[in-house]
């Protein structure tokens, strides 16, 4: 009966505003018209193709915009006037900031200037003679215009050639012409012609011409053989083209300077100083980088024709050394006149500073988590960016927190104590393979290796070693790959509380997980990423990651089903992420998301390592649940201990998908609203582990509410928020408030809750984190 009043008088109260709306001829100044708007009929003389494209593009030059409508009212324009009043009141003002517009009026048009911008459209689109017309409706209060552009039949295109001449540079134009995206029958159309000069100078850059210019070119339209609307297009240099633009230009000498400074002038001067390695001169007061490797990222060489896309590339490779803060390639013309025909020289000078070599980092962080641990952390991070004097980076950090949990009862004197010290050294190179079959960007090569230790009173502790070797590389701006051919992770599980045990007794699923001690085998993953390329509208993002573990071990350990004596996982795993953006006015996005993930436990493995499955809830999940505290399927803990069941909560197959709106607020905070659904299953056959858990005196219903099925869609965890977000300069504070509408593990028909004001499961679920979602 309540949410019914509030209903009613919402609905009358925008029905009252609407009708008063529709009443706002009593506010428009004597004297003056509200614009309302123009139409525009186009007529042909002749057969006129793509009118409804000629249509919509010459629509886009009436000006101005009238004021917006809704169902036949103007209420935007309706709340400016009220605002104008002495006492507007708070509704008003608001209304007004928020959905408010300023009046347009008749005299603010000027169709003739419109008549004019069409006429020039029309000709630019090759509609040559032809006409506008406009004529004005005037009523009472309000004024329209009625356009009519009346368009002769287009010219079109019959040939298009190069107005030869001596200068070698026609021959050039000649062979890129021949690639030219116009084609026979095109109609005419500036500015396609200017993409052609663009193309054009383009090419020529990528063929030594050093001094082009898209503006050294013009185009000649010859109608006079034709008496069908047809015109051939000629191609020439200006007559006024400076001489050197006309020339190729190629690379005399080639001097790099390693260790540059940018503070003052640090160029060496003596000759002993000197390093020649293929024809390039590397100077360097200090020895920092040795010149054999810095040769191989240079795709240029003396000889070489100049070639402006090679120049970039090799910008970028040596910026992507991470040794480097400023990368500059200057060129300096030698003889600009022509010499037997060979054209001009330039010298070639790339100036590299170097970053701080060695750094030395420490943050303090305090860290809470959904399950109730909450402490502080410490991490300490010592860099050293050119170790071997080849742009190769050693990395050294050491981590250590204390977290308990806060919390009463049973859970009170929790607690986990965690170290670790990792190491990794990266090579801008792909050992052993040479860098120069990467010509995008430079391959990197890594090898890391780290301990870890955790300790978790009352339950047990984990001790842990991993090794990886493996190679980065981007394939182009939009293509990243990662290959690990040799990824080793040996786990130990130990101190183990009779209180864990009884957990491992009463979860046989969760006790094969932590039998398996060795972790070896492959991993890869791709990534196709346009999120970064704002000028697309429509960008995706994909990635997908394989791992391959245990299958080299199987041939070696006899049938043992061990190594050094520790039982090894084996498994197949795969994952999928795919994301479409659509973006629109002012940074608004509608971001929708899906991805899959399924792990195959295999050989001599009857479960998924317990690190390698897959859990949902959280601020990077399902936000309207805590982290790790869905599935699998409908499963239901009987435990009311959090730090118990975070461990039943896992499976090997996840499917998700998300749907979420992005917008501006003021400056630097965003908000969002948002709808999260997924959740983790269990697949395969674990007969033999169900009946060790039917002897286990457990009521515990793992796996039978865990099981992946045809009716997985009724369980399902589906939920509904909205978030503010902090992001300035892609830093991302991000706050996430949401509730459930579809809760799994509630009885069958008993799943759909009213978000935050149900009954049904939790009501909301605050997430904190860094970085959006997705």
């Amino acid at each position: 009966m309540k949410h019914q009043i509030i209903k009613y008088l919402f609905f009358n109260c925008l029905v009252v505003l609407l009708a008063q709306s529709c009443g706002i001829k009593k506010f428009i100044p004597e004297g003056e018209r509200l614009y309302t708007g123009a139409e525009l009929e186009l007529d042909t003389i002749g057969e006129v193709e793509g009118l409804k494209e000629v249509k919509v593009e010459l629509t886009s030059l009436i000006e101005p915009n009238p004021n917006t409508k809704f169902l036949g009212m103007k209420p935007g324009l309706f709340f400016h006037y009220k605002a104008q009043r002495e006492k507007p009141g708070f509704i008003y003002r608001f209304l007004n900031k928020s959905f408010g517009e300023e009046p347009v009026y008749f005299s603010e048009v000027n169709p003739e200037r419109v008549e004019e911008l069409i006429v020039n459209r029309l000709d630019n689109n090759g509609f040559f003679y032809s006409r506008a017309s406009s004529e004005t409706i005037l009523k009472e209060k309000s004024a329209s215009v009625n356009y009519t552009a009346t368009l002769q039949e287009p010219y079109t295109l019959e040939n298009y050639e190069v107005d030869m001449d001596s200068l070698p540079i026609y021959d050039e134009l000649s062979d890129i012409v021949k690639k030219s995206p116009l084609s026979k029958d095109d109609r005419f159309d500036l500015d396609l012609l200017k993409a052609e000069r663009e193309r054009l100078d383009f090419n020529l850059k990528q063929r030594g011409y050093y001094n082009s210019n898209a503006n050294l070119f013009i185009f000649e339209a010859d109608t006079n053989q034709y008496k069908n609307r047809k015109f051939d297009l000629f191609l020439r240099l200006k007559k006024k083209a400076p001489k050197k633009t006309a020339i190729p230009y190629t690379i005399d000498s080639i001097t790099v300077y390693p260790n540059y400074s940018i503070e003052g002038d640090t160029l060496p001067l003596s000759k002993q100083n000197i390093t020649n390695v293929n024809g390039t001169d590397f100077i360097q007061n200090e020895y920092y980088f040795k010149p054999e490797l810095l040769e191989t990222y240079i795709l240029f060489k003396e000889g070489d024709l100049y070639n402006a896309n090679t120049s970039r590339v090799t910008s970028n490779r040596l910026s992507s050394l991470g040794s480097y803060k400023y990368v500059n390639i200057q060129y300096s013309e030698l003889d600009t006149a022509m010499t037997n025909g060979k054209g001009g020289s330039l010298a070639a000078d790339i100036y590299l500073a170097p970053l701080t070599k060695r750094s030395l980092r420490a943050e303090i962080q305090a860290v809470t988590k959904s399950n109730g641990f909450t402490g502080p952390g410490l991490l300490l991070t010592y860099s050293n960016r050119n170790l071997f004097n080849g742009g190769e980076t050693l990395s050294l950090s050491t981590h250590f927190s204390y977290e308990s949990q806060l919390s009463s009862g049973d859970n009170s004197n929790l607690s986990s104590i965690a170290w670790g010290v990792k190491g990794d050294l990266i090579f801008p190179r792909s050992i052993p393979f040479s860098p120069k079959k990467f010509r995008y960007s430079v391959p990197k090569t890594k090898i890391s290796a780290g301990v870890d230790y955790l300790r978790r009173s009352q339950l047990f502790t984990l001790n842990s070693i991993n090794g990886s070797f493996g190679y980065t590389w981007k394939e182009n701006r939009y293509v990243y790959h990662q290959l690990d051919p040799i990824s080793v992770n040996y786990s130990r599980l130990s101190k183990v509380t009779d209180e864990f045990q009884q957990i491992l007794d009463d979860n046989p699923f969760l006790q094969r997980s932590f039998e398996q001690r060795f972790i070896a085998g492959l991993l890869y993953g791709f990534t196709y990423d346009e999120v970064s390329d704002l000028d697309k509208e429509y960008p995706i993002f994909f990635s997908t990651n394989i791992d391959l573990a245990g299958n080299l071990f199987s041939l070696i350990d006899g049938g043992s089903g061990t190594i050094l004596g520790s039982e090894y996982a084996q498994y197949a795993k795969m994952d999928v992420d795919f994301r479409f953006y659509l973006r629109w006015d002012r940074e608004q996005t509608l971001v929708s998301r899906v991805y899959a993930g399924w792990g195959v436990p295999y050989g001599n493995s009857e479960t998924l390592p317990f690190v390698k499955q897959f859990f949902s809830g959280g601020p990077y999940s399902v936000r309207a649940f805590n982290i790790r505290s869905l599935g699998p399927g409908n499963f239901n803990a009987v435990s009311e201990d959090s730090s118990t069941d975070y461990f039943d909560r896992s499976g090997n197959l996840k499917l998700e998908a998300n749907l979420e709106y992005r917008f501006p607020i003021f400056s630097y905070l965003k908000g969002a609203f948002f709808v999260d659904a997924g959740n983790v299953w269990l697949t395969g056959n674990y007969e033999d582990l169900e009946n060790d858990q039917q002897t286990s005196n457990s009521s515990n219903t793992l796996f039978t509410d865990g099981k992946f099925e045809s009716d997985w869609l009724n369980e399902v965890a589906a939920g509904f928020g909205f978030g503010l977000r902090v992001d300035i300069q892609n830093f991302v504070i991000r706050f996430d408030l949401a509730s459930p509408f579809r809760v799994p593990y509630q009885p069958k028909n008993d799943r759909w809750n009213v978000p935050f004001f149900g009954n049904n499961g939790n009501k909301a679920t605050l997430n904190f984190a860094i970085g959006y979602p997705f």
